[in-house]
């Protein structure tokens, strides 16, 4: 067999000395915007410590549980106190990779604990993140074990951190923006690409919606998807240290750093059929000319018991505080 000429084998170790050191740079560059993005993120998992009424033991890893998401709009207040302008309810179980998840409308009438009255649930925050939480246990009966909270804020920043979201616009509408000076966003039916500024206005529109706050609600889900969908390409290593950088100025979590990156990986994979979404009925009223949304009470129990089952909580919640 005829031996190969030196300066082959020499243009051939030299390539691949060049490939290896390439391989090598990529791995210390993406190893180094991990370790920053690691002491960014661990901000953002420094939250407020919650305790739920409904659980007296920590949750096991293969254990379904539950987290609270909500939107704080608190820039009208710079930042003080607020209120829930978006609250939604997951629950997730590790078993059969499942999800179920719920909107409660902000104006939805219910038992406030902390405040010990009636009224709007978006106002149980103006008491503290607890007092939602107890709110929320106290009306649907289910544990609480995880929450976080997006500041409406800085969720244009967020959208524009990660270039953009592409969503389908039901129908056609107009909403101003929250800038100064304020002008009108129109959304056409249709895919549509938003920048930050355009995704709050699209999230926030309620008064055009036929549907009200379940419109408006299903396009907020709908817009946190689609960021999650941005996280999912490839290309979120080489920014990862500025994504990390973002949300850890506008989202605040009492899950650790590792229980977050297992949700998010969780979410990432979880086939769009396993993922169900359940609706609160009720009815348009109102109480010394304020706004409520009046739950039906049917429809609260049959939640409560999808909620409770996915859960795997056997007992009533009448029965019994810890499950």
């Amino acid at each position: 067999m005829k031996e190969k000429p030196k300066k082959i084998r020499k243009t051939k170790r030299k390539s691949l000395k060049i490939l290896l050191l390439l391989v090598i740079i990529l791995i210390a560059f993406i190893g180094y915007k991990g370790l920053k993005a690691y002491f960014k993120l661990q901000n953002a998992t420094q939250g407020e410590v919650i305790h739920s009424s409904m659980r007296n033991q920590e949750l096991k890893d293969t254990q379904p549980f539950s987290i609270l998401f909500l939107g704080i709009e608190n820039y009208a207040t710079k930042g003080q106190g607020g209120r829930t302008d978006s609250i939604i309810l997951v629950t997730v179980n590790p078993k059969d990779n499942t999800i179920q998840k719920m909107s409660i409308p902000r104006d939805t009438y219910v038992e406030i604990p902390d405040q010990k009255r009636k009224s709007k649930i978006n106002g149980a925050y103006n008491s503290g993140l607890q007092s939602t939480v107890n709110t929320v246990e106290n009306f649907l009966h289910v544990p609480i074990d995880y929450y976080v909270t997006v500041d409406f804020g800085g969720f244009k920043n967020i959208v524009d951190e990660v270039g953009g979201i592409n969503v389908d616009v039901p129908f056609d509408f107009w909403q101003y923006t929250d800038t100064k000076p304020r002008y009108k966003v129109y959304f056409k039916k249709g895919n549509q690409h938003l920048n930050g500024t355009e995704a709050l206005a699209y999230a926030r529109m309620r008064k055009r919606d036929p549907r009200g706050d379940f419109g408006r609600e299903e396009r907020q889900q709908q817009a946190m998807l689609a960021i999650i969908d941005k996280l999912k390409s490839p290309k979120t290593l080489f920014k990862i240290d500025k994504y990390a950088s973002v949300f850890s100025k506008n989202v605040t979590t009492n899950m650790s750093l590792s229980e977050g990156l297992f949700l998010f990986n969780d979410m990432k994979e979880t086939n769009p059929k396993n993922i169900t979404t359940l609706k609160l009925d009720g009815k348009d009223d109102y109480i010394d000319r304020i706004y409520y949304y009046m739950p039906d009470q049917t429809s609260v129990t049959a939640i409560t018991s999808s909620l409770r089952s996915h859960l795997e909580l056997d007992k009533s919640p009448a029965n019994s505080n810890s499950k």
